[in-house]
């Protein structure tokens, strides 16, 4: 059984190597709070010292709890030791669920940037964790909040793995400084397509590969083409290793649509633990 910060009980498989311990904030029937908003962490069962952690941004409509209660992929990443960490976004207009206040040009009705650095140093300061080896994934809008962290604060988290989400129009026309990125993205989404789409006239997703050029540049890549390419199980994965160092560009291509594919959490958590 695992505690969410919400002190809800979730069933997860016993034939796994690690299960989560209690991590509900005291005890209290609530998520873990922040000054600015809440969060929810499930953590291995057993773990002592200082754990790695992933933390999971939710997509358009979504909620902590709900990335939590993906048991299939949080079970995977307790097995390895990791904590994980489920930020909530900002409730809707319209109170269906919740998203990410992020988009250029638009006034923010909270720094997100900030928030989610101080879920980060609270979660590490309340349950034990390594603030040095924290990885920031997200989904769909989530993917997209993934990405402006990691241009405007690279060194707030120690690795980023957007899924299916990137920036939006107007992309960025530079990122602050060189990061480590996965980015993952089924050639077949039609929701977030790989070359963007409008949704309305201001509001536009945008390119991919663009934004992959981006990180090649904020990464000090010479070369406009990836220095390695190879098939990975499911996925087409380019590769930038002519960089600054310490630096570490991947963008994964899957066949599938518009989702978090079957084996990403091995794959985003392999490449995490290559220096």
């Amino acid at each position: 059984m695992i505690k969410t910060g919400l002190g809800v009980a979730i069933s997860l498989a016993t034939n796994i190597c690690a299960t989560a311990a209690s991590a509900d904030c005291n005890g209290a029937p609530v998520p873990c709070m922040v000054p600015g908003g809440t969060y929810h962490i499930v953590l291995p069962d057993g773990a002592t010292g200082p754990m790695p952690a992933i933390l999971l941004l939710h997509g358009y409509g979504g909620e902590g709890l709900g990335s939590i209660r993906n048991e299939g992929m949080v079970n995977q990443m307790l097995a390895r030791g990791y904590a994980v960490i489920a930020p909530d976004g900002q409730p809707r207009e319209n109170g269906a669920g919740r998203s990410w206040d992020f988009h250029p040009d638009r006034p923010a009705t909270r720094d997100e940037t900030a928030f989610l650095i101080a879920v980060a140093d609270e979660a590490a300061a309340a349950f034990g964790l390594d603030r040095d080896r924290m990885l920031l994934a997200g989904f769909s809008i989530g993917g997209s909040m993934t990405s402006y962290v990691a241009c405007q604060a690279p060194d707030a988290f120690a690795a980023y793995a957007p899924v299916a989400g990137s920036f939006w129009r107007p992309h960025p026309t530079s990122c602050a400084g060189p990061v480590r990125l996965l980015h993952t993205h089924g050639t077949e989404d039609r929701t977030v397509p790989l070359t963007g789409r409008e949704i309305r006239p201001d509001f536009v997703q945008g390119n991919v590969f663009e934004a992959m050029e981006i990180w090649r540049l904020a990464n000090d890549c010479p070369k406009a083409d990836a220095d390695k390419t190879y098939t990975q199980n499911t996925y087409e994965i380019q590769q930038w290793t002519d960089c600054q160092p310490g630096t570490n560009l991947q963008f994964a291509r899957h066949d599938g649509g518009h989702s978090i594919p079957r084996g990403w959490a091995q794959l985003a958590m392999d490449w995490f633990e290559t220096p």
